[in-house]
């Protein structure tokens, strides 16, 4: 952590946060909600160590990153001028990419808009964007309809959302991230009739320390949305019909880089989202696959749960990637 250095730039309208470390070839690790930058902490050293530059910023609307108030300004292409601009601000023609869920897709819409900047791709959970026939707001309500489901509760309660996550930052956030590992079931939280707040929804998390999260660990993600609020976050689901819109809408929808992945064979997001057997599927989301790994253990938060695994498959990748 004493490598760990925190800049703030000017960098497509926002006064965006990004931790970077090391010398060598730029990786970009890009985090989901609700996280930030330090979702990545055990993964920035190690890479460093290995010979390459990290960067891990956080995602507009989250941490210590400007939180745009329209939905529209979640739209998928501002992320990639977001990113792409950082680069620019760095010095850096291009980088590997890896995320988490929507820091994973801005991954794959960089890949899929600007090439040119992708030198590899490392795909983790979520092996392409989740398969939606129609609008990803009518088939999440009719999920919605039948039992809780925490996108339609975004969806149809905004505000209300925010405003329960912000009277409730700690609660919410152990809450999720316990359901979400390995060590929790996901699929509970649809035992419960519509109508449910999240928070209701979800089981009570475990006092801390956990094998994976320690309470200072924990505070650092509190600290950090309290100061933010979650509107960005919830902005991100609100944004999903447009962004949905947007990608049919584009004259490409595979990637033509270098392709890894990485998983855990029980993560909810990739048994849930993305149809059946999704990784025999890779190759029509993604013409150039090197190789994908599984990792036994560990759930939707992999990089957190098993860090020294993640972190030797991931180095696997990048030799393989550098030859």
């Amino acid at each position: 952590m004493a490598n760990w250095t925190h800049h703030r730039a000017r960098i497509n309208g926002l006064d965006m946060h990004y931790v970077i470390e090391g010398e060598g070839p730029l990786v970009v690790l890009l985090h989901g909600f609700p996280h930030t930058w330090f979702s990545w902490r055990h993964q920035i050293g190690a890479l460093a160590d290995a010979g390459y530059t990290v960067l891990a910023p956080d995602l507009r609307g989250m941490g210590q990153t400007d939180v745009p108030e329209r939905v529209e300004d979640y739209r998928v292409d501002n992320a990639v001028a977001d990113i792409c601009g950082l680069l620019d601000h760095l010095g850096y023609e291009d980088a590997v990419f890896s995320g988490l869920d929507y820091g994973q897709f801005i991954a794959y819409d960089i890949a899929i808009e600007r090439p040119e900047r992708v030198r590899g791709l490392i795909g983790m959970q979520n092996p392409f964007y989740a398969v939606y026939d129609r609008l990803p707001s009518e088939v999440e309500r009719e999920r919605g309809r039948q039992h809780f489901n925490h996108m339609s509760y975004y969806l149809d309660d905004p505000e209300g959302a925010r405003a329960d996550y912000e009277a409730h930052p700690r609660e919410i956030l152990a809450k999720i991230f316990h359901i979400l590992s390995g060590d929790n079931d996901f699929t509970q939280i649809w035992q419960h009739p519509p109508g449910t707040t999240y928070r209701a929804a979800l089981p009570e998390a475990p006092p801390l320390p956990w094998p994976w999260l320690s309470e200072w660990e924990l505070e650092t993600y509190v600290s950090d949305y309290a100061r933010s609020g979650f509107g960005g976050g919830v902005n991100w689901y609100l944004a999903a019909d447009t962004n949905w819109r947007y990608r049919q809408a584009r004259t490409e929808s595979t990637t033509r880089v270098p392709f890894y992945f990485l998983c855990s064979a029980t993560d909810v997001d990739l048994l849930n989202w993305h149809g059946d057997d999704p990784i025999d599927q890779l190759k029509q989301h993604h013409t150039d696959v090197r190789a994908v790994r599984t990792i036994v253990g560990g759930g939707h938060l992999l990089a957190m749960e098993k860090p020294a695994e993640v972190n030797a498959v991931l180095l696997e990748f990048l030799r393989d990637l550098d030859g």
